[in-house]
This record gives structure tokens, sequence and C-alpha cells, in this order.
């Protein structure tokens, strides 16, 4: 793989890994529209695996400080909100610090579903759609119009220090849905997040905390499966910038995607997504990508 391809390829993920894109679905249709085909698709995969790992990188360092909080809350220290926008920390009421005791529980338990689909389904879900990039269009279309219906019916007024067990499970569901190319981790749970009725920020926080460690497991279970089997000859320099370079783009997406729904809606996406399917449906009769 040429290095200029492992940086396009990392950009599209650093961006389309928290906006609510779709990843999986921007790697597959770049590399479907610009013929990159130098790889088998499993190695397809474990590329796009370090890719993920880029992003988990620049999640893990932008939410660095709200972790340590997260944990030592768990733990029964000392209680105290810090906010990455202005980067500054503040008291809780005892009901906020009480919900932030139980906040890591909560991630730990609407980890539990993504985790269990990985296992039973990932490699033929990424494999069948990665076969039918109109399932992928239609995925895009599909999911958009549920964040459009989210956006309408949601009341917005629940942040994260009230989110309920019943809340963390129904998000977690719907990541488990992510495995689909398409779909979008961060799309579908932000959308979960709004019919439960969360403030946009309080969605998009617990999506990216969510996303941390079930981003981990996939690199860590890859990370293992490429200690057995080795990289391909000369893609150990794409797969280092393809790190690098999502990481850098992942923060940059985080940043701007956390200070922009404090004040807006998710509509540019949903117009976004439904353009993008109806392009590639189309391109895929055309063109024969199907």
């Amino acid at each position: 793989m040429p290095i200029y391809q492992a940086i396009v390829l990392a950009i599209v993920q650093g961006i389309a890994e928290f906006i609510p894109v779709s990843s999986s679905a921007h790697l597959i249709i770049v590399r479907r529209l610009l013929g990159w085909n130098e790889l088998s698709p499993a190695h397809e995969l474990s590329f796009d695996v370090a890719l993920h790992f880029g992003t988990l990188l620049s999640v893990l360092f932008y939410f660095r400080r709200t972790w340590f909080q997260i944990v030592r809350a768990a733990l029964g220290g000392k209680v105290v909100r810090f906010s990455e926008t202005n980067g500054s920390d503040a008291n809780l009421s005892a009901d906020e610090q009480k919900e932030e005791r139980l906040l890591l529980w909560f991630l730990a338990a609407a980890t539990i579903p993504g985790a269990i689909a990985g296992k039973l389904l990932e490699h033929s879900a990424e494999d069948y759609f990665r076969e039918h990039i109109v399932l992928i269009a239609a995925a895009l279309i599909v999911v958009a119009l549920l964040m459009w219906l989210g956006e309408k019916v949601s009341r917005l007024e629940k942040p994260l220090t009230q989110i309920s067990l019943a809340d963390a499970l129904i998000v977690g569901i719907a990541q488990a849905a992510a495995l689909i190319p398409g779909v979008s981790r961060s799309g579908s749970t932000i959308t979960a997040g709004l019919f439960r009725n969360m403030t946009r920020e309080a969605a998009v926080r617990f999506s990216f905390l969510l996303s941390t460690p079930i981003i981990a497991g996939a690199a860590l279970v890859k990370a293992h499966e490429l200690r057995k089997e080795g990289l391909p000859a000369g893609m150990h320099m794409p797969f280092l910038v393809g790190i690098l370079v999502s990481a850098l783009v992942g923060y940059a997406a985080i940043t701007w995607l956390v200070r922009y729904l404090q004040s807006n809606s998710l509509r540019v996406f949903i117009v976004y997504r439904i353009g993008l399917g109806i392009v590639v449906i189309a391109l895929a009769y055309v063109w024969h990508l199907q």
C-alpha cells in the first residue's frame, strides 16, 4: 500500500469515526471508487483496525481527565466534573455525585451488547456488507431517518449525570448495530441517546466514552491475530502512518463535534448521509459497484 493511500484512508477514518456518518462505510466506498484493491479483504480489515487504534488514542487523550474522574468517582474518590470544552472543573450536587459514581458501571454495562455482537457477528457482518455496497448505502439512509426522528421526538432534557441503567443499555444495544457498515457507531449511539431524551452534549459525551472500551477490545483482538500472522510485506510503514494520522485527525474531529453539537442539531449529518446514500446507490448501478 502506498503511503498516500494510508494517509487518505487515515484522514477518512479520523473524521468519520466520530462524526456520525460511518467510518467503515466511507473506507469501503473510498476504496471501491478509487480502485484501491491491493490488499486482501482480511488485510483491509487489519489496516482498518489499525486506523481504529489511532482514533482510540485520540478519544483517550481528549477524555483523559474525564476518564480519570470517572474511575476515581467509581472507586469512591472525590467527584469533580471536568469540562473538555473550557478546561475547567465544576463541583457537583449530591445527586450528581451519586450519578457520577455510577457512570463507570453504566458504561461497563453498555459495552456488553456490543462485545457480544462483535464476538458473534463481526467478521460475517463486515465481509457480507463489503460485498454489497448498496446495502451500505441503504444503512446510511435508514440511520439518517432515525437520526431525524430522534431529533424530532427528543425532549433534550437529560444531562449525563441523570442517565439511568436502562438508558445505558439501550445506547449499548444501538452500538452493537454499528457492526453493519453504514450504521455508524457514533450515529447509532447518539441517536439512541436522543430517543432517551438526553441533551445532545450528554449523548455525544456518552457515545465517545462508550466507544473507548469497544474500540480497544477490537484493536487488541486484531493485534493478537496480527502478532501470530504478521503484517504483509511493506505494510509496516503504512500501518504506522495510518495510526498517527487517524489519531491526529480524530482528535480534531472530536473537538469540533463536541463544540458543534452544543448549539446545533444533527441536520447537516442527516442531509449528508441521505445524499451520500443516494449517490452511492446510483453509482453502484451505473458503474456496477455492487
